[in-house]
């Protein structure tokens, strides 16, 4: 009997075995059901010992925590097909974007769900997770979610109707870092640097900068301040970021994107 099965064996749940199972679990406690042949033999290669099967209904079987982890559109035939073979008490852990608690809750009728909103950071366990519960999810449901999920990195417990601005900040956040990146690595380039020094310089000054953020335990408003010396390069470089409107350019993003989430979410 499995503890936990997962619906998909995408990266987003290979992420999750791989984060489970450096933390204690053993490969044995998780089952997956993935369609595809050659993605199976993937995953019982990488991780020995892990029952991966064709078919919903006999991975859920017994399981204490199903895990939703294919893509939004192919959640109903998933769990639709898994459901029955739940068992009662059986929590539903959902990391599909943008499938509502009503259409889970719909799909798993009785059982305890929890919705998230992950990122892709999870990949390398540095991912940053929303939580909301459904209506029959309690306290020691979450517990059990934010201690799965904290296998790949750090959860908050928000109710749904916020899910949309999680989208919007940190669910498409990484784009907008990633975004960051190739304009300081064009940048580095048009000022001579060679194309390999600069990519290099650009990713360790993120990682950096990231790093002192999460470990100084300073605002970054302090952070900007304490390298930005009156007269020097630093301020002239911020001073035409504010002229060029970048910060209102981020905040306007983030509202462009929470309510392109609001849009899917209700079809």
């Amino acid at each position: 009997m499995a503890r936990l099965a997962l619906l998909g064996g995408g990266k987003m749940g290979e992420a999750l075995i791989g984060g489970l199972t450096s933390s204690g679990w053993a490969p044995a406690d998780i089952t997956v059901a993935e369609v595809f042949d050659a993605r199976r033999a993937e995953l019982v290669e990488r991780f020995p010992g892990l029952a991966v099967v064709p078919d919903g209904a006999s991975a859920v079987a017994g399981a204490e925590t199903v895990v939703v982890a294919v893509k939004p559109d192919d959640v109903a035939d998933a769990l639709g097909a898994a459901a029955p073979a739940l068992g009662p008490a059986a929590l539903v852990l959902s990391i599909a974007a943008g499938v509502r608690i009503a259409e889970l809750e719909r799909l798993a009728p009785g059982n305890p769900v929890v919705r998230v909103m992950p990122n892709t950071p999870a990949l390398v366990g540095k991912g940053a997770a929303a939580i909301a519960p459904g209506s029959h999810a309690t306290d020691s449901h979450l517990d059990r979610a934010e201690d799965i999920l904290g296998a790949v990195g750090i959860v908050v417990r928000l109710p749904e109707e916020l899910l949309d601005a999680v989208t919007g900040l940190s669910g498409s956040g990484p784009a907008y870092v990633f975004y960051l990146a190739e304009a300081l690595m064009e940048a580095g380039r048009a000022q001579g640097l060679p194309p390999a020094v600069a990519d290099k310089l650009v990713v360790q000054t993120l990682l950096g900068a990231a790093t002192l953020l999460a470990e100084s335990g300073e605002r970054p408003e302090n952070l900007r301040a304490a390298v930005t010396s009156k007269g020097g390069t630093t301020e002239r470089a911020v001073a035409l970021l504010d002229d060029r409107g970048f910060g209102a350019a981020l905040v306007d993003a983030v509202a462009a994107a929470t309510e392109r989430s609001k849009e899917m979410g209700a079809g």
